[in-house]
C-alpha cells in the first residue's frame, strides 16, 4: 500500500497510499480541524505541504467564523477541507449551508449521531467524513454513505471518546468497513506515521504535532505552554465545557494539559455547575489568557512537540522518516 522514496530538496514524493493518490495529494495526511488553532493559514499551508488542509470550526464556530478563516486561505492555496462539530451546526443556521458553498473538498462532521447532513453535502459533490470510536459505529457511517472514517483513538487531544487506543481502534474499524480509514491519536513522529499506515490506514488526521506551528491560531502563550509539556501532562476532563457553559456529550470529554483549573475541578463538574463566581473567573482568565485557567488542547503525544516549526518542516521530518522506515 505505501511507496516511494524519502523526498529530497527537489520535492520527490516521500510515501502515499491509494486514498492519497486518488485524493491528488502528494502525502497521505490530513490536519485535524482543530476549533481554535486549525484556521486558513494552517490549512493552506498543509496543502502545499502535500496533504489536506483542514479549516475547523469548533465550538465556537459560526458563519462570521468561517468566513473570516476562508479569507485567509490565500489566493491559489489548493484543495481544502471544513471540519465541523454536530452541535454547533445544529446551534449556527446556516454554518453547513456556508460551508457547502465554499467548495472544499471533504466535509467532516463529528460528534453526533445525526447523519442526515451527509446526503446533502454528496450531492453538492463534496466527500464526506466522520469521527468513529468503533466498528460498530463505522458501519453505521459507511450505511449511511460516509466516504472517509477517522478512527480517533483516546490518545487524541482534544474532545472525543474515551473507548480505544488508536492501533486496537484502527484494527477493528480496518476490518469492519471497506472504504479509506485515517488514523488519529498520538501520531506525532515518523515511527508513530509509519505504525498506522502499516496497520492499513489510508492515511493519518494529525492535530497536536501541527497546533505548535506558527502557521496555527494558538496564542504565544499557549504555544509555548505546548513546548514545555510532556507526554504525560494531558488529563481528560469535562471541566471546561461546565465552566464555559458549552452543551459537549458527556461521552465526549476534552484531552487538555493540565493546569490548576483542570486539577481543582475535574472530577467536580457538578459543583462546577454551581458555583457562578468559578465560571466567572474561568471566562476572565481565559479572556486574558492566563495559562493557569486557559484550556490547551494536547494528545498524548505533546512531549514530541519541542520547538514551534513550520507546518512545511514539521510533514517534511515525519513524511520523510516514516518513508525510510517503511523502505526496510
Amino acid at each position: 500500500m505505501v511507496a516511494g522514496e524519502p523526498r529530497s530538496t527537489a520535492g520527490a514524493t516521500p510515501l502515499s497510499t491509494a486514498w492519497s493518490r486518488e485524493m491528488g495529494l502528494r502525502i497521505p495526511v490530513v490536519n485535524a480541524p482543530m476549533g481554535g488553532v486549525a484556521g486558513g493559514r494552517m490549512a493552506a499551508a498543509v496543502t502545499a505541504a502535500g496533504g489536506l488542509g483542514m479549516i475547523g470550526m469548533g465550538s465556537a464556530g459560526s458563519v462570521a467564523a468561517l468566513d473570516r478563516e476562508l479569507g485567509r486561505l490565500g489566493d491559489g492555496a489548493g484543495p481544502f477541507g471544513i471540519g465541523l462539530v454536530d452541535w454547533v451546526i445544529a446551534a449556527q443556521p446556516g454554518l453547513l449551508d456556508r460551508a457547502i458553498a465554499a467548495r472544499p473538498v471533504l466535509i467532516s462532521v463529528s460528534f453526533g449521531t445525526d447523519l442526515s447532513w451527509v446526503p446533502r453535502v454528496r450531492d453538492a459533490g463534496i466527500r464526506t467524513a466522520t469521527q468513529v470510536y468503533n466498528a460498530d459505529e463505522a458501519r453505521r457511517a459507511e450505511q449511511a454513505g460516509v466516504e472517509v472514517l477517522v478512527a480517533r483513538g483516546s490518545e487524541g487531544g482534544g474532545h472525543g471518546a474515551v473507548e480505544m487506543a488508536t492501533l486496537p481502534l484502527l484494527d477493528a474499524v480496518v476490518g469492519a468497513v471497506s472504504i479509506p480509514v485515517l488514523a488519529a491519536g498520538g501520531i506525532g513522529s515518523a515511527a508513530s506515521l509509519a505504525a498506522v499506515l502499516t496497520a492499513g490506514a489510508a492515511g493519518a488526521w494529525l492535530g497536536t504535532c501541527l497546533a505548535a506551528c506558527p502557521e496555527s491560531l494558538l496564542s504565544q502563550d499557549g504555544r509555548a505552554a505546548m513546548l514545555a509539556a510532556r507526554g504525560t501532562d494531558t488529563i481528560l476532563t469535562h471541566a471546561f465545557d461546565v465552566g464555559m457553559g458549552l452543551p459537549w456529550a458527556t461521552r465526549f470529554p476534552a484531552r487538555v494539559l493540565r493546569n490548576e483549573f483542570a486539577e481543582r475541578w475535574t472530577g467536580r463538574e457538578e459543583e462546577l455547575s454551581r458555583d457562578p463566581a468559578a465560571r466567572d473567573a474561568l471566562d476572565a482568565g481565559i479572556a486574558r489568557e492566563d495559562q493557569r485557567v486557559t484550556p490547551i488542547d494536547a494528545g498524548q503525544g505533546v512531549g514530541l512537540v519541542t520547538a514551534a516549526e513550520p507546518v512545511a518542516q514539521v510533514l517534511e521530518t515525519l513524511c520523510a522518516g516514516a518513508a525510510r522506515l517503511l523502505a526496510r
